[in-house]
């Protein structure tokens, strides 16, 4: 099975390690009551390290994210706007479903689902290929460059994650919901992915290990 950045943090935090997709993933350090009360009540955090970021730059980005979505990115103006969207095949199948930043006019960057990635990778390779577009993919989930991703989650956590990283604070503390900013090499967006507030943090994934500790250490 693939491992995250975070494999052995979870060990070493008594988790139940299972096969997620292809990917040895925590399913829970105990009671999973507990768990749940504590995204609900206040903060919690989550590995979401097997999603797969993959950047999309080029002058014609936009075109070809235009092409490759159900969903209109003519609608992202904003930077670090987020747009919820679905990859279509030729009879209207779902290949899968994912989420669209806005970066600037040549840079986007999208994040599909970790069991679809390899075939979603290739699905966009094999457009643009087709379209022969002025882009260039770039898949951030493992090799040189590698990110992973934190989700902190839940009433407390925004002033949790600000307790961490305070340099952070600046650039996130006005988001709206569905939208990302740049801090330094963090690229923070508020997207929601539990139902509770809080932040996915993406950052270098040999900076992940420091920060998991370090938001347990805060009581996250």
């Amino acid at each position: 099975m693939e491992k995250t950045p975070l494999n052995q943090d979870h060990r070493a935090g008594g988790a139940r390690m299972v096969d997620f997709g292809g990917w040895e993933m925590p399913l829970h350090y105990g009671s999973q009551i507990e768990e749940h009360h504590a995204v609900r009540r206040d903060a919690g955090m989550f590995d979401v390290s097997h999603m797969c970021a993959v950047d999309v730059a080029g002058r014609e980005a936009r075109a070809f994210l235009g092409r490759l979505l159900a969903n209109n990115v003519d609608r992202l103006t904003v930077p670090g706007k987020a747009l919820y969207s679905t990859m279509l095949n030729p009879d209207g199948g779902v290949i899968d479903d994912l989420i669209v930043y806005f970066i600037d006019d040549e840079r986007f960057r999208v994040v599909v689902n970790a069991g679809t990635a390899v075939k979603d990778l290739a699905w966009m390779n094999a457009r643009l290929a087709e379209w022969a577009l002025a882009v260039e993919l770039t898949p951030r989930r493992q090799g040189a460059g590698a990110l992973a991703m934190i989700a902190v989650q839940g009433p407390q956590a925004r002033q949790q994650v600000w307790r961490v990283l305070p340099e952070a604070r600046a650039a996130s503390e006005a988001l709206k919901p569905f939208f990302a900013a740049d801090a330094g090499d963090l690229f923070i967006a508020r997207t929601g992915y539990t139902g509770e507030d809080g932040y996915e943090i993406t950052l270098p994934a040999e900076r992940a290990s420091a920060l998991w500790q370090a938001l347990a250490e805060a009581g996250v």
